[in-house]
């Protein structure tokens, strides 16, 4: 497509930065493993995402095979735990995974999110999502949020749909060709140091690292911003309060 070097776009990571992901980690983890109050579920839960993406790296991208996809997934949950001195076994972790997975789509945007999205649509900018993982799995949540009804299903790109999975630059360099886009005017909002700053900074996008859980960066990558909620994404994106 001929290039547009005057439209702006702002997408999207769906997990974590559109939605409150922490809340079915938590409610899997009650359930299945009785922790209290005082567990701490936060370091824990960005442990989860961290070995998360570690281990899909190491297939070489979100695992297509079932068989692949339920290891990882068990084995995340196995070693972020382990940290906090909880062993368990491989059952223990699928029956985990199982209720995490059933949680997931009892879920709502963040307080500012759907406002910021509608803001910037208003001023003509281009918004889409960019997520990893299975498509089927993804448009559910992306149907529980309702996202369709403010986001074209065309401006969403799920890593399993296309065979390219973050941090690759291609599945970036992809959307930008798709809207013949410039990467010095698109933006890319997420909260996966792994995933989004180095993904979407390995092919020239502004960065906005939506570290709303305080962790700490993995590399020397250097975001172009770095925003710890939705009023400072507003700021950050429309220069208001």
């Amino acid at each position: 497509m001929k290039s547009n070097t005057t439209q702006r776009a702002v997408f999207f990571d769906l997990d974590d930065t559109l939605y409150d992901h922490l809340i079915p980690f938590r409610l899997a983890l009650q359930t299945i493993l009785s922790t209290g109050d005082d567990f701490p579920y936060e370091p824990a839960y960005h442990r989860m995402r961290y070995y998360s993406d570690k281990l899909s790296a190491e297939y070489g991208g979100t695992p297509t095979l079932e068989r692949d996809l339920e290891a990882m997934r068990n084995s995340r949950f196995q070693l972020s735990l382990a940290e906090f001195d909880i062993t368990i076994p491989t059952e223990q972790a699928a029956a985990i995974q199982a209720e995490y997975l059933s949680k997931q789509f009892e879920i709502e945007m963040f307080d500012g999110a759907l406002q910021l999205i509608q803001q910037l649509q208003t001023q003509g900018v281009l918004v889409g999502i960019i997520t990893n993982g299975p498509p089927e799995h993804q448009m559910n949540k992306i149907h529980a949020l309702d996202l369709l009804n403010i986001i074209p299903i065309e401006q969403i790109f799920i890593s399993g749909a296309l065979g390219i999975t973050k941090p690759d630059r291609k599945l970036f360099d992809h959307v930008a060709n798709k809207f013949g886009l410039i990467a010095s005017n698109c933006y890319y909002v997420g909260d996966s140091w792994r995933n989004d700053v180095v993904g979407a900074s390995s092919a020239e996008w502004n960065v906005i690292w939506f570290n709303h859980r305080g962790v700490q960066p993995e590399s020397a990558h250097r975001p172009h911003h770095r925003c710890a909620s939705y009023a400072d994404l507003t700021a950050c994106l429309l220069g208001k309060n």
